[in-house]
């Protein structure tokens, strides 16, 4: 009834459960509600025809950033007459046979396995950003990387803004840009950030590629770090000889892909002076292109702390050279005060500050939020197994934390970690174990004295007691604040 309300009858609801359903189809739009599901599209031969572009962008608009009532969600889905195009919220409880393309759910099972069958059968796999590409009419500059993602697109989309562009921030952090390609200008900018599911299927790269870095991370989804490490690669392996692709020289993952770029290429380093590239020296940010050096600023003018936070405007600085002046830079490395989740101050209470660091779903995230404080501080961690190593973290807990309270799945492997590190000694850190992650907060609240920090950086993500990180780091804010 939607689709027939803006296509006529060229479109059709079609399969046994819609039609058994057609009342509650029509009165859809009264069902909708708020959801985190995200419906892309899996399998496609051919790049959409125009009509169906626009066609997708109101499923898009209607179900991906809503989600009907159960009892509707589980029985719509729309086909295209002619078109051999399926679009459902539903396809698990469908045959994926004959289809061209068609728009699922990809975190369920059963759908998983329809498609993997479907790819047998020569359709292709690929994603809604993979379409996004073929239709975006604009520049794209997109970040991936292990650590720092979304700080730096955020960066770079906050730079561009205040030069007075036109920025479309999307991918991984904020919404879907696909139902908005058809109003976007060429003169626009499209800011993505990328994660490695995003990537895997991706057959293009976008004008300018960013790579934070690269660590072992969501183990438990890839096969392996080399797919892993393949699929971020994505991001500039399609890329042709005039685009950009920035690497991070400090991190040896990413700095020896330099030689597999196949454009040009600029290098951030924080450690290292470069001929070619963005980096610091004697604690000012140096940009040398063509032979010539220009310093911009020095790093203490930057508002956000940590050293890591550095390394994420040096990113950012070398994408946006030639199109944001260094005032500009300089003006945003001054105002911006982050994002939230990431090295957060919630509050300070009795001397003692509170820092929300959900975002820190990895050992080298933590890592890096330990090294933004001066002291030892009480760190808050564990959570949900992603199958990756916390042996790093082990060294830095001693350096970096007087009193470690764990908690969640990987409480114990993060435990021994410590244990386990070199030069260990009973009692420093004090470790204490807590089951419940509210009492972990109540935990550090009371051992805390005046001048402590406390900080949650869990090291891990967050599904075994949350939804999302940000629902993790909500619920330690609010804990914190009824103190």
């Amino acid at each position: 009834a939607f689709v027939k309300e803006h296509y006529g009858e060229n479109y059709m609801a079609a399969g046994e459960p819609a039609k058994k359903n057609a009342g509650k189809i029509q009165d859809a739009h009264e069902a909708i509600r708020p959801t985190d599901i995200s419906l892309t599209p899996v399998m496609v031969k051919e790049s959409l025809p125009r009509d169906l572009f626009r066609l997708y962008q109101l499923i898009w608009k209607r179900f991906a950033a809503s989600r009907m009532a159960p009892a509707v969600y589980e029985t719509t889905m729309v086909k295209i007459r002619g078109g051999n195009q399926l679009f459902s919220a539903a396809a698990s409880r469908l045959s994926f046979d004959g289809f061209m393309s068609v728009y699922v759910d990809a975190d369920d099972e059963e759908e998983k396995g329809q498609t993997m069958g479907a790819m047998e059968k020569g359709s292709a796999l690929t994603s809604e950003m993979e379409v996004f590409f073929q239709v975006c009419p604009c520049k794209i500059i997109a970040v991936t990387g292990s650590d720092g993602k979304t700080t730096t697109t955020t960066l770079i989309a906050e730079m561009l803004k205040n030069a007075g562009y036109t920025v479309h921030l999307g991918g991984n952090i904020g919404k879907p840009l696909l139902s908005e390609a058809g109003s976007m200008s060429p003169d626009d900018i499209a800011v993505l950030e990328l994660s490695s599911f995003q990537l895997m299927t991706l057959s293009a790269s976008p004008d300018i590629a960013v790579f934070t870095n690269l660590s072992p991370n969501h183990l438990d989804i890839h096969k392996s770090m080399e797919e892993y490490a393949l699929a971020k690669e994505n991001i500039f392996s399609h890329q042709g000889e005039n685009d950009l692709a920035i690497f991070n020289r400090d991190n040896d993952l990413t700095h020896a892909m330099v030689c597999r770029a196949p454009g040009r290429v600029l290098q951030f380093s924080r450690l290292t002076s470069l001929e070619e590239g963005v980096f610091v020296d004697n604690g000012t940010i140096v940009v040398a292109q063509n032979g010539k050096k220009r310093p911009l600023f020095s790093t203490d003018r930057i508002l956000i702390p940590g050293e890591h936070n550095v390394e994420n405007y040096l990113a950012a600085i070398a994408a946006v050279q030639g199109l944001v002046p260094d005032d500009v830079i300089l003006h945003t490395a001054e105002t911006f005060p982050g994002v939230e989740h990431r090295i957060e101050l919630v509050r300070t209470l009795h001397g003692v500050r509170y820092y929300n660091d959900s975002i820190a779903s990895s050992p080298t995230r933590t890592i890096a939020g330990l090294r933004s404080f001066p002291q030892k501080v009480i760190l808050i961690a564990g959570g949900y197994d992603k199958k990756i190593p916390f042996d790093v973290l082990g060294q830095a807990v001693q350096d970096h934390v007087k009193t470690l309270i764990l908690t969640g799945h990987t409480a114990d492997k993060i435990r021994q970690a410590v244990l386990s590190s070199q030069g260990y000694q009973k009692g420093q850190p004090t470790i204490v174990m807590e089951e419940d992650f509210s009492q972990a907060v109540l935990t550090a609240s009371r051992m805390a004295e005046d001048g402590d920090v406390v900080l949650l950086s869990p090291a891990c993500a967050s599904f075994d007691h949350f939804k999302n990180f940000a629902q993790r780091g909500q619920t330690f804010k609010a804990i914190v604040n009824g103190l």
